[in-house]
């Protein structure tokens, strides 16, 4: 065989390989997306989410059809994101829904941990926030609440600003920073799973909760 021959067989095998390679990437970028046609299990997860938010009203069928569109296109709409209609990595994270990869988990629990932060303590100081995001963390690893970030913050009325409005607000470029301190493993109020503002708290309960020390505006507890 000639050195031109050789040549040319390999140019045509490397191509190929670019080839099935950009192929599946596409496919693996398609992966994450959900969008019209779709159907499966984080379809179902989708629309369940959407509709216990108030945001979709039609079956929970695991069929990503125009009403689960619609209510893809509203949610991103109140959460400011981009409005294609299409859930993808970022509106994903934002329902609190992880594909397997590792990097998107991170992210998503970035994201829902500052989104969380910047509604319960927005105007705190800095460390405040930080407290806020622990006692988040904190209760992923105590046994009595759920085990994952977006379990803990969607389980149901554990935190006020998911109701309010206040949660759907911009999120604060402090609250990231503070998410990521808190997710890193730093704890300022040293072991906290409750806090509240006692100037507005009227629940006998969360008073009788063991006092660990007050930041900002919260009273922290165990």
């Amino acid at each position: 065989m000639s050195v031109k021959r050789k040549k040319l067989i390999l140019a045509i095998a490397l191509v190929f390989a670019v080839n099935i390679l950009l192929i599946a990437l596409a496919q693996s970028a398609d992966a994450a997306a959900y969008k019209k046609g779709s159907t499966g299990p984080t379809v179902t997860q989708i629309q369940t989410r959407l509709k216990s938010w108030g945001y979709y009203i039609g079956s929970v069928d695991g069929i990503y059809g125009s009403k689960t569109e619609s209510a893809v296109r509203y949610f991103q709409r109140t959460n400011g994101l981009t409005v294609d209609g299409v859930a993808g990595k970022q509106t994903l994270a934002a329902m609190g829904i992880y594909e397997a990869s590792g990097s998107q988990a991170n992210e998503g629990d970035v994201y829902l941990l500052a989104r969380l932060i910047s509604a319960e303590a927005r105007g705190e100081p800095y460390i405040g926030q930080v407290a806020v995001g622990a006692v988040v963390i904190n209760r992923v690893e105590h046994p009595s609440f759920p085990n994952s970030i977006s379990g803990v913050i969607y389980q149901n009325g554990a935190f006020s600003c998911l109701y309010d409005g206040q949660f759907n607000q911009p999120i604060s470029d402090s609250a990231y920073r503070a998410a990521r301190e808190a997710l890193n493993g730093y704890d300022p109020t040293g072991g906290a799973i409750y806090y509240f503002n006692p100037a507005t708290a009227t629940s006998a309960w969360i008073w009788s909760r063991p006092y660990l020390m007050t930041i900002g505006s919260h009273r922290f507890c165990a």
